[in-house]
């Protein structure tokens, strides 16, 4: 099947017929991950920029970014709990591929934020949602926003949750084009793509982390748990980031 050669020019917020968003993405299917990149950058709008948790896996997308787009804005999401582990791998990793690293955070700091509502993550899913909405889809859209992003790149899979089972190669999100290049890489692929560039995990996984979030929610895997179990405490499945909306 031939692609359709027609970039989209239209910018914030994104909108595209529903057919061609599906005739788009039964051809992404076919494509390699670096041809999905490739195919974005010439015909999806500017500005891009890619987004990454600096979890378990990432150090796939940084690499395969930076290596057809080296100076993209790399957006980190910091909520101010990660792990002090994740931090050292975001400065390595920064040093490694000289990335445009870009942090956006609250506006209270996490110290303020448990002072006026507590733990929210220990209470119950309605507080767990709000948590999210302020440290993490707030200032990642604020990020957003002030880079000018049409469209941005995800290292999500479709095996990591039940939510992603049913995301697509291209998605319109908050108004944005977003792309997710390795949707359908296996756990086995993104280890053949880390050991081939010598690229490292992140250091938790060593400790039996699959997933890697705030230090107050994420576990190592253990024994009748899926990788989804891992996080938010069995409260959520998703923080919201990659859903159109408040996460599920």
């Amino acid at each position: 099947m031939i692609m359709t050669n027609l970039a989209v020019n239209n910018r914030f917020p994104a909108s595209l017929p529903d057919s061609l968003l599906l005739q788009w993405n039964q051809q992404l299917e076919q494509k390699s991950a670096v041809e999905r990149v490739a195919w974005a950058l010439e015909n999806l709008p500017t500005h891009f920029a890619l987004t990454s948790s600096f979890g378990i896996q990432s150090a796939v997308m940084l690499h395969m970014m930076t290596q057809i787009q080296p100076n993209i804005p790399v957006i980190l999401t910091d909520t101010g709990y990660l792990f002090e582990e994740t931090y050292r791998f975001i400065d390595d990793l920064t040093r490694r591929f000289n990335l445009n690293l870009h942090v956006v955070r609250a506006d209270i700091s996490p110290a303020w934020q448990r002072a006026r509502y507590g733990e929210q993550w220990q209470q119950d899913e309605v507080a767990l949602k709000d948590y999210n909405q302020r440290n993490k889809i707030e200032p990642l859209e604020r990020g957003l926003e002030q880079l000018n992003v049409n469209t941005w790149f995800s290292g999500v899979r479709r095996s990591q949750t039940d939510h992603r089972k049913s995301l697509s190669v291209l998605q319109v999100i908050r108004g944005r084009f977003k792309v997710h290049p390795i949707i359908d890489w296996s756990n086995k692929q993104v280890h053949e793509y880390l050991t081939a560039n010598n690229l490292p995990y992140h250091p938790l996984w060593e400790q039996g982390y699959v997933s890697v979030g705030d230090k107050h929610s994420s576990l190592p895997l253990s024994a009748q748990m899926e990788e989804q179990d891992t996080r938010f405490n069995g409260m959520q499945r998703e923080c919201g980031l990659h859903t159109d909306g408040d996460g599920i």
